[in-house]
């Protein structure tokens, strides 16, 4: 532990006249050493200004402000996982996960740092280990909607399709307008060959958030059921316009889309009709 000292210090010289040598006076130096109140009042100042750089993306202002927090009360596992999340944002993931697991050594009990630590292995694309971090956050906390939609998407990367329908479902029971978890099962249910039950799972989404992915997921959905349908066409010039990134293969696999969902993607957006949608969104993406 580092703490802030103010010490005076005071080098003494002999000096000789003629015969005689003036006396050597010692001193104690004077340290000053903050009460921990004193110290923990401003550990929580510094982390309540820090957690205000994080707001406004000044993550790096945030985490020297975070490491100088925790020097003065390595004891607080909520400063520990401040620091953790502006580390997160700030794509510090190493560093992160240090910093969650110094938490974890001091309040293992805390669920929140075990999902912390399994969407970090997510981004690492270590799902195994995400895995067994949320199932373990989960036992801590059984009804955290995030928890299980976390958990499904582990599964998702582990190819285990029915797990994560099981995930997200469960995610969907504890917070029924959780449109990313009913989204994703319909991703998990495409790859399943359940078509039309996927194609149902992102009609609902829509009618909560009429977002690019399940609308261009429908599409490709719909378009494969039969090409001749009309709507997968708008569909698709929506969701292009919406977010033009999604004309990427690879950026509908880092969404987690499967292997049968993206060829259905590629198939639909190879339409003829959709050339000007195409160029416009490879124009205009990432």
């Amino acid at each position: 532990m580092v703490t802030f000292k103010k010490t005076s210090v005071l080098i003494l010289t002999s000096l000789s006249i003629g015969f005689f040598q003036q006396p050597t006076y010692s001193f104690i130096p004077y340290v000053y050493e903050p009460k921990t109140e004193i110290l923990e009042k401003t550990s929580i100042n510094i982390a309540k200004t820090a957690a205000q750089l994080i707001q406004l993306g000044q993550t790096k202002e945030a985490i020297r402000l975070m490491l100088l927090a925790v020097r003065l009360k390595p004891s607080d596992d909520r400063l520990w996982t401040l620091l953790a999340e502006a580390q997160i944002k700030d794509n510090q993931l190493k560093q992160a996960t240090q910093s969650l697991a110094k938490a974890k050594k001091i309040n293992p009990s805390k669920a929140s740092l075990w999902f912390a630590e399994g969407s970090i292995a997510l981004r690492e694309n270590k799902p195994n280990i995400a895995s067994k971090a949320l199932i373990y956050g989960l036992k801590l906390d059984p009804q955290n909607p995030d928890g299980y939609f976390q958990l499904g998407n582990a599964n998702l990367m582990r190819l285990k399709f029915r797990s994560a329908l099981k995930s997200f479902e469960k995610a969907v029971q504890i917070k029924p307008d959780f449109w990313e978890a009913l989204n994703n099962q319909g991703i998990a249910l495409f790859e399943m060959k359940k078509e039309n039950k996927a194609v149902k799972k992102w009609r609902k989404v829509l009618t909560i958030n009429e977002n690019a992915e399940p609308m261009l997921a429908l599409g490709a959905a719909l378009y494969q059921i039969n090409s001749n349908n009309k709507e997968c066409l708008t569909l698709a010039r929506k969701a292009l316009w919406l977010n033009p990134n999604y004309i990427s293969s690879e950026y509908q696999k880092n969404q987690l889309w499967g292997e049968k969902l993206r060829a259905a993607a590629r198939e639909l957006l190879e339409n003829d009709n959709l050339i000007s949608a195409v160029e416009r969104a490879i124009a205009n993406s990432d």
